[in-house]
């Protein structure tokens, strides 16, 4: 019998509701017609998640929990960047700010909560910002970008993610705190001293006790002014210093709000027909902000739903871990002095750990670990349940491993834990899920566990409790240092597949997966691109460019962006350009009406805003003044920037500017394992920033110094000397082996300091430095492989090559609603 289904909407698409549909659709996939009205304008994401995103660790793609094609498959309809502005319980309708009027059977309201700004004088100026969801990255980055201060009000979990942050973006960082320790609500201040000094290493200013009288500046801030007269430059201002329930929407449909939107234990609100999760409800007088208990909140919402009426919410202990790379940090319930309490401390000041034990009536009621937090789900459990801790008191500190008096197997910590106990609170993930997992579906690696289960998927702190699972279920059967498969098609991992591909002579994607028995017809997004550039690499001139197994933006030959149109780079050689070529940039910019010019950390000139089906027309244009593509989307050579050199600088040792134009005239269009970026220094001042590329040549006065495996992104790394030489012809032969012997051995994306890392610096300097003929080998193959690499891709398709690629499916701008 065909039921039909009831109307379930929510609004707010977070985490927390995000959870509530996946527990239903699997409790109950057919039982709603779901609709979602999201005030952001994008598919639901892990904010936690947001710090990594903001130090530039993680992209957006990457904290993605549902995409669009989640929605489409469990038959959602997703309202973006739609805000609610009116719910009707008697007519049981939202009104969405647009006018649209939804009717439902059930509601769902997942509002979230709003970040709390001190309302000093000053704080409504241009660049105070607070750090609530990804519009608030996304504008820091942007203000990062200019460099300068960012001062940081609130030394909390939040504030000091934020701080961190904006320290990696490149920002001088200050974080002011009102109270005499950092974190003072999750550390005792032994831990929060501790912690203090840990962000103050990192070049972080610290002020506590600090009192903010004004926000200074007149259209926009300029400055913080302290109680005690302390004046603070800042050209940003983050407020990160609380949130409160967003619940008006709720209030003024008569719903009963107190904190937050008031809820009973079955997560119902006033009227039964609604309910309220996350941090906008209020349960037990208790609001909120932790994702555990919004986990279980959601748990209860989806069991309510799929007609389990039984499930109730209870509250239990929170723990707290910071998100800042290189910093672990735990605690849990309440380490507050008392009299009826007692205390055991483990201090090793030479690692920098700290660990304190709250006990009464022989249970742990608090918990605080700074350092190595790697027992913390065990003291977790313990706390949880209210375990008497008589029996393992006298070794309780060091943890599970040396319960009883004798350290144990290392996986005794894990083994120890029910199967209740949660080991990735990010994503609520309990140890039964990944054992069963592990079990039931053949898990062997962390990325298998990652993949099935999203336990270590987001900050990654839970990731060594996730490996002593699979080495305490696996047993010897699990190698950690074991081979990776280059993705879920195959066994084999990168260096075999190049291995193979010349021992067997493969010259075809086809060929390749018939004969290393590839587990998928056609691969994949992961296993393409890099079989494609295995092959050409290995068969310059032989093989033949497979367009389709390459990302949108090599295929279109410009880098997309959020808005669908694109960016394009000229290249300008060693960061050169002339009257000729501006003149055509302008016209270009004007005749296509792009919407954005800007200058690139690498010399060159970027217009953003591109239509993409203007693209071989913007292309034409500047081939005409001689321009062809700068390759800004390439996974090959980027730019050479140079300095001005002895042309006219008064320090210039060698012609740094022209050595950097022969580099890029010889170097361009070879593809690479992934971006290569390169720089010329005409002096040991190094004005072109040398030492911190992928390649780079210092000049000195008695020749070249030839630098390699720098970076300067995700990761900070000074270059390695990869030796030394008397001429510009040997400099160009020596990086033109280098890029070749990369080219060669380097893995699909691997940037060039991974690739030396993993190989050795010894054994490149050998080969290209020392090894004269295999130098001299590596050179010629560079040559021969140039041979069919140097055409500029743009000028290609300026006359029609790939013309489908910029061709409109369809103009639906003229299309009118019928009668």
């Amino acid at each position: 019998m065909n039921r039909t289904k009831q109307k379930l909407v929510v609004i707010g698409n977070g985490m927390a509701p995000g959870r509530v549909l996946e527990k239903l659709f699997e409790a109950a996939p057919d039982a709603y017609e779901v609709t979602i009205f999201n005030a952001e304008p994008r598919v639901n994401y892990d904010r936690i998640m947001l710090s990594p995103v903001l130090s530039g660790e993680k992209s957006f793609d990457q904290i993605i929990i549902h995409g669009d094609g989640w929605y489409v498959k469990h038959c959602v309809t997703l309202h973006k960047g739609v805000t609610i502005t009116a719910i009707d319980p008697k007519a049981k309708t939202v009104t969405s700010a647009r006018g649209l009027t939804t009717p439902y059977d059930k509601l769902l309201i997942a509002t979230g909560s709003q970040p709390i700004i001190i309302p000093v004088p000053g704080h409504k100026l241009a660049g105070v910002l607070s750090y609530r969801d990804l519009d608030d990255v996304q504008a820091m980055l942007l203000a990062a970008k200019a460099g300068g201060s960012a001062v940081v009000i609130g030394g909390g979990l939040l504030g000091l993610e934020a701080a961190v942050g904006l320290k990696e973006q490149g920002m001088d960082v200050t974080v002011l705190h009102l109270m005499p320790t950092l974190m003072e609500r999750q550390l005792d201040p032994a831990a929060g001293h501790l912690l203090q000094r840990a962000i103050e290493a990192r070049d972080i200013r610290v002020i506590t006790k600090a009192n903010i009288k004004a926000i200074l500046g007149e259209k926009k801030v300029e400055a913080v002014l302290l109680e005690d007269g302390t004046r603070l430059a800042a050209d940003l201002v983050v407020m990160a210093v609380g949130i409160k329930p967003n619940a008006p929407i709720a209030k003024e449909a008569g719903l009963n709000v107190n904190r937050g939107i008031v809820v009973d234990a079955m997560m119902r609100t006033s009227d039964p027909d609604i309910f309220a999760v996350g941090e906008c409800a209020e349960v037990e007088n208790q609001v909120f902000g932790l994702v555990a208990p919004l986990y279980e909140m959601a748990s209860v919402i989806a069991a309510q739903l799929a007609g389990e009426m039984t499930t109730t919410f209870k509250s239990t202990a929170l723990s707290t871990k910071l998100k800042v790379t290189g910093i672990n940090l735990f605690s849990a319930g309440d380490f507050a002095d008392a009299k009826d309490r007692e205390e055991i401390v483990l201090r090793d000041a030479s690692r920098g750990f700290y660990r304190r034990l709250v006990l009464k009536d022989n249970c742990i009621i608090g918990a605080v670990m700074y350092g190595d937090t790697s027992d913390s789900a065990w003291f977790f459990d313990l706390l949880k349940k209210g375990t008497d801790i008589s029996s393992m008191r006298e070794t309780l500190i060091f943890g599970p491993a040396f319960v009883g008096g004798a350290p144990l197997d290392p996986t005794a910590a894990v083994a120890a834990l029910p199967d209740e106990a949660e080991i990735c609170g990010c994503n609520g993930i309990c140890k039964g899920k990944i054992t069963g997992a592990i079990g039931s579906m053949g898990l062997k690696t962390l990325d298998d566990v990652r993949s099935h289960t999203k336990a270590s998927a987001s900050c990654g702190s839970c990731t060594g409790l996730v490996e002593q699972l699979l080495k305490f279920t696996l047993g010897d059967a699990y190698n950690p240092a074991a081979v990776q498969p280059m993705c879920g098609c195959t066994h084999l991992g990168h260096d075999d597949v190049r291995r193979l591909v010349v021992a067997k002579g493969l010259k075809t994607i086809p060929d390749l997966m018939q004969s290393l028995e590839w587990k998928a017809s056609c691969g994949c997004a992961k296993c393409r691109p890099a079989l494609n550039y295995y092959m050409l690499a290995t068969w310059p001139g032989e093989y033949k460019d497979d367009s389709q197994s390459r990302f949108i933006n090599e295929r279109v030959h410009a880098n997309i962006q959020k808005d669908g149109t694109y960016s394009v780079v000229p290249r300008m050689w060693g960061g050169q350009t002339s009257a000729k070529e501006l003149r055509a940039i302008a016209d270009v910019v004007e005749k296509f009406k792009i919407p954005t010019v800007k200058v690139t950390g690498g010399q060159r000139i970027d217009m953003l805003g591109v239509r993409k089906e203007d693209l071989p027309a913007v292309w034409s244009d500047l081939n005409d003044a001689g321009l062809v593509s700068g390759h800004a989307y390439a996974k090959g050579l980027r730019t050479v920037k140079t300095c001005v050199g002895t042309d006219w600088c008064r320090f210039g040792t060698q012609d740094s500017t022209g050595l950097g134009v022969k580099l890029e005239k010889f170097l361009w269009g070879s593809w690479t394992p992934a971006k290569v970026k390169m720089a010329v220094s005409g002096c040991p001042r190094n004005c072109a920033e040398a030492t911190c590329k992928d390649i780079g040549v210092v000049c000195v006065d008695s020749g070249y110094d030839v630098h390699f495996a720098g970076a300067a992104g995700l990761d900070i790394k000074g270059t390695e000397v990869l030796g030394h030489v008397d001429t510009e012809a040997e400099t160009i032969e020596v990086i033109a082996a280098l890029v070749q012997l990369y080219r060669e051995q380097g893995r699909y994306l691997e940037r060039i300091y991974k690739w030396a890392k993993r190989v050795g610096l010894e054994t490149i300097r050998k080969q290209v430095m020392e090894d004269l003929e295999r130098r001299k080998a590596l050179h010629e193959r560079f040559v021969f492989s140039q041979k069919f690499s140097q055409s500029d891709p743009w000028a290609e398709r300026a006359r029609g090559k790939d013309a489908h690629e910029f061709r409109p499916l369809a103009d639906l701008t003229l299309l009118e609603a019928a009668e």
